[in-house]
Parts: C-alpha cells; sequence; structure tokens
C-alpha cells in the first residue's frame, strides 16, 4: 500500500469528469487500499479517486473516528434522499476552507464493492453527507463552487498570490 499525494484546488485534474469502473482486478484492489491508506494517514473521513488525479467512480469513507471501519463505494448512485440540512463540510483539495453546504441528510445509495458485487445502503447524518461531498468530486464539482461570490474571490485571490511567491522565490533562487 502506499499513501498517495492529493491534488488540490486549482488542479484543473479535478474537474475532470470521473468514469465508472469497469475491471475489478487486482489494480482496484491496489488503488482502494492506496486510498484507505491515504484516508487514514490525513486523519479524513472521506476521499475519492478523483482528488488524487484517478478519473474513476470510487470512495472511501471512514467514520468511525479511529480508522477502523472504511467503507468502499464503487460506481455509487443515489437512489433516495430526504431531510434536507444545513452541515459543516471541508475538503482535503481545498485546504483552509470550512462553510456550510445543503445537503440532503438521509440517502439510500446503491453502488458496487470491490469485487463488483452490488449493494445498497441506507446512510444519515455525516456519513450522508460525506457520500454526497465525495460524489460531487466525479463530476468536477468542488467545495469552492458551493460558496458565496466573496468568498469564492477571495479564495481564488489568495491562490493566484500564493502561487505568484511561488513563481517568484522559484524565479529568484534560480537568478542567485
Amino acid at each position: 500500500m502506499a499513501q498517495l499525494e492529493i491534488l488540490e484546488y486549482p488542479d484543473t485534474r479535478l474537474r475532470l469528469p470521473a468514469r465508472p469502473v469497469t475491471r475489478f482486478d487486482e489494480g482496484l484492489d491496489r488503488l482502494i487500499d492506496d486510498l484507505v491508506q491515504t484516508l487514514h494517514a490525513k486523519a479524513a473521513i472521506g476521499l475519492c479517486a478523483p482528488q488524487v488525479g484517478v478519473p474513476l467512480e470510487i470512495l472511501v469513507m471512514d467514520l468511525s473516528g479511529n480508522a477502523s471501519a472504511p467503507q468502499v463505494y464503487v460506481n455509487p448512485e443515489i437512489i433516495a434522499d430526504a431531510d434536507p440540512g444545513l452541515v459543516e463540510e471541508s475538503c482535503l483539495s481545498v485546504p483552509g476552507v470550512v462553510t456550510n453546504v445543503w445537503r440532503a441528510t438521509r440517502v439510500r445509495v446503491r453502488a458496487q464493492d470491490r469485487r463488483g458485487h452490488i449493494f445498497q445502503s441506507d446512510l444519515e447524518g455525516m456519513n450522508a453527507v460525506c457520500l454526497q461531498h465525495e460524489m460531487d468530486h466525479f463530476a468536477g464539482k468542488l467545495l469552492v463552487d458551493r460558496l458565496n461570490f466573496f468568498r469564492r474571490f477571495r479564495l481564488n485571490s489568495a491562490v493566484k498570490r500564493a502561487a505568484r511567491r511561488a513563481r517568484d522565490g522559484h524565479d529568484a533562487a534560480v537568478a542567485r
């Protein structure tokens, strides 16, 4: 198993649409294991393949609080949702941003496991919210897209300033 690098906004690869998984093989097993290891190493509750540069519909979650109960969803589809609520979210791909988002707090999901077997689950609370957040990544939708105009403008300005500082610092180091 390996810990994977997480792409960060504004990396354009985060905007690529994910494709359904069609091959359930050892490569998929390795990727899922690496996603789980990365999730636990970052002490996060959810991670999906597009966040590590792999545009496939795979997500892992672990809301146990002690990294003991990873859940794997391949090609998930929400088939029912209920009880919308305002919930607080953050994202490994948009570090430092925490915002409130409207989400269903109950969902029924149909997905496949790592062997391709179809299953259904009823999720509530943060489990439902986390699943929806990770599935947004499949469509190239990021937490930043849910920010109001002013917060998105401030975030984009900060990202551009950081890129300029990094470029200028690099250019200054090269000039020495």
